[in-house]
């Protein structure tokens, strides 16, 4: 059974399905610092396509792969012979929805680009992208007027003309506070919340967003799937909501490589204004900007996938940008020689980022340690980052305000050779209220010596397992104050640290006593294997073995990682098996990497997180 669908049950609300989810947290967070993460990405899975519309073979131009995607019945694929493909233009999509671009495999279909596709002024050599929404000029507004209250499904918009049931995404969102409230603070503004001001995502002075999809329609009442997130939506906050006349939804690439080495086009792949489409098995080299761009989606996946490179190697030059965007799945990929390999960088809400490798985060010139895990704009709220294994992860004060993220059985070590700077396994900014960190394995034995810096009398950040509450980069006091709520509003229980060289289940560091969003100590030191998934992935086993479930965290024994608390994940033991061509680039394929019928023996050998 499908892992999304074996936790399901159907109730019908209105005549319409709405899913409900255990809740694996449930017991540990409290239910105003979580929500039900299960339902990130393509909603029922990535479909596996059988019926071929069309196939072309190397020589075929970027014209005639548009045609062939343009003509494609629904729940058909255009297929790409094995050979190369030598592109003058991209790849676009052009609205069309229900259809999949599929290679023979990342290592036998490979597609060069010379130039992009115009993607709605995107600018992408793959372009998949509904009608142009941008938040300048929104193709249609309205207040929202009733219906705030988190978990509610239904809403009043002031106006739903061009509002269509099943294929109409929602952006609601609300007016910035215009000071600290002293609980959770939604702020982008220059000096004030942030170093650089607002990164350009959203309305302006609107950072908070949620994406939801429109189930019905009765008047002016809106019924939404999923449910509001957050708590503090407010009509003192002008709550509103914007959206575009038409979506694009269950397009997907899968199965080839990509190099953008040769062209200059923003995004190697750029999904906007989609509903559940995805990037599976793609081999993306070389990227400019970003290797994909999720701009204005819900519900859209990538996973499985390789990027390595980027043009650039500078402070944008990200992996998987996320920007405005909801409940979209980031899941079992590999990212080498990219700067910042997973960054929302702007709204994001009830985003999934889990099982992820990163290595060698590369960025030029310098010995500051890059990120993997990075949250740089404001309205960031009910994400979940789990499983991953990199260097680390930083809620970043450059262009806004951070709430209610949930960081779980993650390994961050702090460390890369040859970095100095910067090298925090958790470091969390100012105004980055309402953490979870739990089941976490973190540190780099031998390097990290102090346990936490803590704002505004700390010392010896780069040497430090969590620096918090300061108001720039590395442990420092920019041009607005630094902020002790990120200590006291923090959630922390199950973590191993290198420095105490223990777990700690502290009561001390559970926030129980606070007046809002207060997490009761766990009555239990049980942590469930995931918090969104339903039991062990079914792409979990590979070549080299079968590693334990989960494989990081207190309960955890035996391991090569620190404290015997970690073993590899399936993309490390991918990355570190697999055989690299000359520049130290991935002969990638990940029917090769992920099985479903693991090596029935124990794994040995496999290694800690290489960094």
């Amino acid at each position: 059974m499908n892992r999304k669908l074996s936790t399901l049950l159907f109730v019908v609300m209105l005549g319409f399905p709405v899913l409900v989810h255990a809740q694996s947290a449930s017991g540990i967070i409290d239910a105003s610092r979580m929500i039900d993460w299960s339902q990130a990405g393509v909603v029922g899975g990535i479909p596996n396509r059988s019926t071929v519309c069309a196939t072309l073979s190397p020589g075929a131009t970027a014209s005639q792969i548009n045609s062939a995607i343009a003509s494609c019945p629904s729940g058909q694929v255009v297929y790409l012979n094995a050979g190369t493909y030598n592109l003058s233009s991209g790849i676009d999509f052009a609205g069309h929805s229900s259809v999949t671009l599929r290679g023979a495999g990342p290592d036998k279909t490979l597609i060069t680009f010379s130039a992009g596709a115009g993607c709605n002024g995107l600018n992408a050599d793959v372009c998949i992208e509904g009608a142009n929404n941008y938040q300048n000029s929104p193709q249609n507004t309205a207040s929202w007027t009733a219906g705030y209250s988190k978990g509610t499904t239904q809403i009043t918009l002031s106006n739903v003309n061009n509002l269509h049931v099943g294929t109409s995404i929602l952006i609601l969102d609300q007016q910035d506070n215009a000071s600290d409230p002293g609980t959770a603070f939604v702020c982008a503004t220059s000096g004030v919340c942030s170093m650089e001001g607002p990164s350009g995502s959203g309305r302006s002075g609107r950072a908070q967003e949620q994406l939801v999809q429109v189930q019905a329609i009765s008047g002016n009442t809106v019924t939404i799937t999923p449910r509001l997130y957050m708590s503090n939506w407010n009509a003192s906050q002008s709550p509103g909501a914007w959206w575009a006349n038409s979506t694009i939804s269950n397009d997907g690439i899968e199965d080839v490589s990509l190099d953008h080495s040769g062209s200059s086009a923003s995004s190697g792949i750029s999904i906007y204004g989609a509903i559940n489409c995805w990037v599976k098995n793609v081999r993306s080299l070389n990227s400019n900007r970003n290797h994909v761009w999720l701009l204005e989606t819900i519900h859209s996946t990538v996973r499985d996938s390789y990027f390595y490179g980027t043009q650039n190697a500078s402070s944008q030059s990200y992996g998987v940008e996320m920007y405005m965007t909801s409940d979209d799945l980031i899941e079992n990929n590999i990212f080498q020689h990219v700067a910042a390999p997973v960054l929302p960088n702007g709204s994001v809400s009830g985003n999934v980022i889990a099982y992820n490798f990163s290595t060698d985060d590369y960025y030029a010139g310098t010995t500051w340690m890059a990120y993997a895990n990075q949250l740089h704009g404001a309205g960031t709220d009910m994400a979940l980052f789990e499983g991953n294994e990199s260097n680390g992860f930083i809620a970043d004060p450059i262009h806004g305000t951070h709430n209610f993220i949930t960081v779980f059985r993650n390994e961050y070590a702090g460390w890369e050779s040859g970095k100095t700077g910067q090298t925090i396994p958790i470091n969390l900014a100012s105004y980055s209220r309402y953490f979870n960190v739990i089941g976490n394995v973190l540190g780099h034995a031998g390097y990290h010596t102090q346990y936490e810096d803590v704002a505004p009398s700390g010392s010896n950040p780069d040497r430090s397992i969590y620096v918090l509450g300061y108001s720039a980069l590395d442990g420092a006091t920019g041009s607005f104050p630094d902020d002790p709520k990120v200590a006291t509003t923090l959630m922390r229980w199950g973590n191993y640290d290198v420095v105490t060289g223990s777990v700690r289940w502290d009561t001390s560091e559970v926030p129980s006593g606070l007046s809002q969003y207060a997490n009761p100590v766990p009555s239990s030191q049980t942590l469930p294997a995931s918090f969104f998934l339903s039991g062990q992935p079914s792409w979990w086993g590979t070549p080299w073995g079968n590693p334990p479930w989960p494989a990081i965290g207190p309960d955890v024994t035996g391991g090569p990682g620190p404290g015997g608390h970690s073993y590899a994940n399936p993309a490390q033991l991918c990355y570190t098996n697999t055989s690299k061509d000359s520049n130290g680039i991935l002969n990638f394929n990940a029917d090769n990497c992920y099985t479903s019928s693991p090596a029935p023996a124990a794994p040995t050998g496999l290694g800690a997180v290489a960094h």
